[in-house]
This record gives C-alpha cells, structure tokens and sequence, in this order.
C-alpha cells in the first residue's frame, strides 16, 4: 500500500477527536441560520426551506465579509439559510479529511489548488461543469478548477504570490525600500544590511529552509523547472537545493533569520504569532488575496514586493482559492446556485471587495476599481507586476500532498534545528519521495 493512504488514514484517525470536540459546540451561523440538528431535514432534496453548510478558511476581514453576503443572499433568497464552518489556514485540511472521510462533508468547500487534486481523485468533489455562468471568467483562470476534464472547482480571485514587507521599519532603519524585479542577490543584501541595524531580538528576514513552495520559486528562477510535475514526477535538482539551504544556514549563523525556535513559532496573520506582524522579522512571503488582511493587522505599515528572482521570475499567478461542492451533498443544485450568485452578483461584489483576491468576472472588477481601498490596489499592484513574466503555477499532482505539506517541512526544519545536514536532508527527501511516486 502506498504510504500517501496510510498518511491519509493517520490524519483522519488523528483528527477525529478533534472533530467530535468541535462538533460539540457552535458552529458559526449567518443570521437566517438554525441549529444544526435539523442539517439532516433541511439538505434533503425538497421543496421547502433549503440550508446549506458552508465552509472556509481565513482572516476575520474574510469572515465578517462572508458573513454579510451570505446575509444577503438569505434575505434574496428566503428559503435558503447557511450553518457557518470557518478557522484560520492551520488545521483546515485535517477538519476536512475527517469530515469527507466520514462522508460528512459541509455542502459547498472552500477548496485551494494544492488539495484540489487530492479530492477531485477521490471521487469526493461534485461536477460543477454546468449551473454556473462562467463566461466571464478567464478560460485560463477556470482550467485551474479542473481535474481530469471535468470542473470541479470554481476560482474566486486572481492571486499572486509575493514578498510583504514593513515599510514604516525599513524606512526608519534607512534602508531603501525593496524594489519590484529585485534578485535574490539583492534579497540576501537587504537582509544582511537591515540585520546590521537592528536590535537583539529582531531579525531582517524569514527563514525558507522548510518552505518547500518557497524552494520551488528559488528553483524555478534558477532556471531548473518545476520541483513536481503534474503527473507526480519529482526534479528536485540537487545543487540548487544545497545552495539553497547553505544560505539559509549562513543567515541564521549570521542573525538575519530568526533562530529555529523562534522560526517554528509563526502563524500567518496571527495578531501575536506572524513574526512580521509582531516585528520580529521585517518581511514575509504574502499573496496578493491577502492585501486586506495583513492591513488590517497594522493599517499603512506594510507594503508588496515581487518575489526575488534570477535568470527568470520567481514569482507565479495562481487563483486565489476557489468554491468546490462535495459529492456527498444532498443540495448540489441549490449549492451551484449560490456560487453563482457568489461570483457574479455585483451587489455581493460591493461586500467581498478583494477578500478572496481581485474577483473573476471582469465586469465585476470594472465596476468595484473605483471604490477600492489602497489595500485592495496594494494586492492589485502585486499581480500587475507579476504577471508579465510570472512562471506557470502548478498544484501538488494527486498523492504528494502530504509530502509538500508535512514531510518536506519536517526535514527542513530538522537542517534548522541542525541535527542534520543539507546533504542528508537531500538523501532523506528524495527517499521519502520514492515512496510518493505515481
């Protein structure tokens, strides 16, 4: 048996104590909703009273503007209430797993690229390829939601993937800002010069050693392809990911990355945990979808960079995250009406704003350009300067999910915590990876 289903099965069993607990308490509710012991009755294919379960991941920008759209479309649509499932990014996937698993999955999934194979295989997505107006949508931003042929996931913003920064401490340093197009030569140079002026306690920059998708934009830039491809092969090319990981060991060495212990302790867009937010580091890899958020966290103070690149880009585009319905749904009907009404509806567009990233439908985008706040421009401006010569995004091919997401971090923060070198950490991927292979 393949050691991606026996990871499977561990994080279902792991997560279903956790699961039961959560389920024992509240679930959010918009304000139409009901409790949930009548979910069963009311997602039965009826006429009558529809309510929909519902489930995302996100800031508490993201939240309270969900919320108030769906709000809306209750009062639109009377029939139909929602019973509210929404955390933050860490444990998500676990909740999910557990959920789908058990073939009790919320009706209509915010799903990301990097999982959307993972379900899409497993037969645990519905066909969404009809019921929805698509039309104005990019056809190359709607293939993303395919697996296979068929449309499984609908894209909710345009995304890109960049570098935030502190500017209010970069200028206070004296350091000259951070420029679009900047190499990782310059990037490494801002870091060992900011690290000159600061404090005990502060460092410049994050540390990438257990990032693996911020070790496939280093390799991408470099010229040396993807790291995954989309039929599960693995090129991760050798001397690039020493070169990669020395660097990183001679930047801790040196004070301009936390060291391990302080690095192991972020949490994106946590208040107190996301280290640049507290002031620990002064940049963090961003996406564009999250210009909002990370204002919110201290309005004015950040601003976005490209990611660093070398003989090309390294940064790519990517949808931002997208609504998927599970096939155990009893409403997928009822469910593809909402999504449309989600995506194309302009009244819910003046409520979402940018915070699933700049909307899909261009006609959307024209009318809300001029009512958009500096942060929303802030994520715009990112995918602006992307896009030119931004590299092709590619998701985990079906199976390596949890070898991008677990193994690769554990072994890189091992090189971190030094109990092994760089050479060993390259011997000990590529044998794990072994065991991935399609």
């Amino acid at each position: 048996m393949k050691r991606t289903v026996g990871k499977w099965i561990s994080v279902v069993l792991a997560s279903t104590m956790l699961f039961v607990a959560a389920a024992c308490g509240n679930n959010g509710e918009s304000a139409a909703g009901e409790n949930s012991g009548n979910a069963a009755v009311n997602r039965a294919d009826a006429p009558g009273p529809v309510k929909l379960r519902i489930l995302w991941w996100g800031s508490q920008a993201r939240h309270d503007a969900t919320l108030k759209a769906l709000d809306l479309y209750t009062e639109k649509n009377p029939g139909v209430t929602f019973e509210t499932e929404f955390s933050g990014w860490d444990g998500y996937w676990d909740k999910l797993a557990t959920q789908s698993a058990a073939q009790n999955a919320p009706d209509i999934i915010q799903m990301d690229a990097s999982y959307l194979a993972e379900y899409a295989g497993r037969n645990q997505l519905a066909d969404l390829s009809s019921g929805i107006a698509t039309d104005d949508i990019d056809p190359g931003l709607l293939d993303t939601g395919k697996f296979k042929g068929k449309q499984y996931a609908i894209p909710l913003g345009n995304n890109a993937i960049g570098l935030a920064y502190n500017k209010q401490a970069v200028k206070q340093l004296g350091l000259t800002m951070p420029q679009n197009g900047w190499t990782w030569e310059q990037y490494f140079a801002f870091g060992q010069e900011a690290k000159a002026k600061l404090g005990d306690g502060k460092y410049a920059l994050p540390d990438f050693s257990s990032a693996f998708a911020q070790y496939v934009n280093y390799q991408l830039s470099k010229g040396k392809g993807q790291v995954l491809s989309v039929d599960g092969d693995i090129n991760l090319d050798k001397e690039t990911f020493l070169e990669w990981q020395n660097q990183f060991a001679e930047l801790r060495k040196a004070g301009v990355v936390p060291p391990a212990d302080v690095s192991v302790t972020d949490k994106e867009l946590d208040p107190q945990a996301d280290l640049m937010v507290n002031g620990t580091v002064l940049t963090r890899v961003v996406h564009a979808a999250q210009s909002t958020a990370v204002d919110s966290l201290n309005p004015g103070a950040f601003d976005f960079v490209t990611m660093p690149r070398g003989a090309e880009a390294g940064g790519w585009l990517k949808p931002s995250m997208f609504w998927s319905v599970s096939a155990s749904s009893k409403q997928v009907e009822a469910s593809k009406k909402f999504i449309d009404w989600f995506i194309n509806d302009p009244e819910a567009a003046e409520i979402l704003g940018t915070s699933r990233g700049v909307p899909v439908s261009g006609q959307i985008v024209e009318k809300l350009t001029p009512k958009l706040s500096e942060a929303d421009k802030m994520g715009i401006n990112l995918i602006t300067n992307t896009a030119p010569d931004a590299q092709t995004y590619v998701p985990e091919p079906q199976g390596w999910t949890n070898f991008v997401q677990k193994d690769y971090k554990a072994v890189g923060e091992k090189i971190m915590f030094g109990s092994i070198t760089p050479e060993q950490a390259y011997e000990e991927i590529m044998k794990l990876a072994e065991e991935y292979s399609l």
